[in-house]
């Protein structure tokens, strides 16, 4: 059954699209991003994907996402640990392999203390190359 919501109004011209890799940038949280398919890149209007990584030895700023959920599958690295809740007080290790899923609105914090760069693929359900980040720097002093 289709999701006619979700349907183009006009399919008549619309084609595939093949997105090169491209440059990265360092988003407002502390990660590095390389956007793959997004509202620039392709006219997405509901979905962003795309290459995260965060160096060895750091963290991001403590921050939710608004309106969005993120999708993620951890490709390369050792281990990291994603303090999620109100307080932070939840902390799960992600390695990679697996899937890790971050609801619209959780505060959360990524913590890379190896000597490898975490890498994942990303998806999120805001087409915007620079997603809509909210900095919660009361949270920051919480994970060490």
């Amino acid at each position: 059954m289709k999701n006619e919501a979700t349907q183009p109004k006009n399919p008549r011209g619309l084609t595939a699209k093949v997105v090169r890799g491209s440059g990265s940038h360092v988003a407002e949280q502390g990660s590095v991003y390389r956007s793959g398919v997004s509202a620039q890149s392709v006219g997405s209007s509901m979905l962003w994907l795309g290459m995260i990584s965060l160096p060895a030895g750091r963290r991001t700023k403590a921050h939710r996402h608004e309106g969005h959920e993120t999708a993620l599958l951890m490709t390369a690295g050792q281990e990291i640990e994603i303090w999620s809740g109100s307080e932070l007080e939840q902390c799960e290790l992600v390695h990679a392999g697996d899937y890790l899923f971050i609801p619209a609105g959780v505060p959360h914090v990524a913590v890379n203390r190896s000597t490898e760069n975490a890498e994942f693929l990303g998806a999120r359900n805001d087409p915007a190359a620079n997603e809509s980040v909210v900095l919660m720097p009361e949270l920051d002093n919480i994970v060490t």
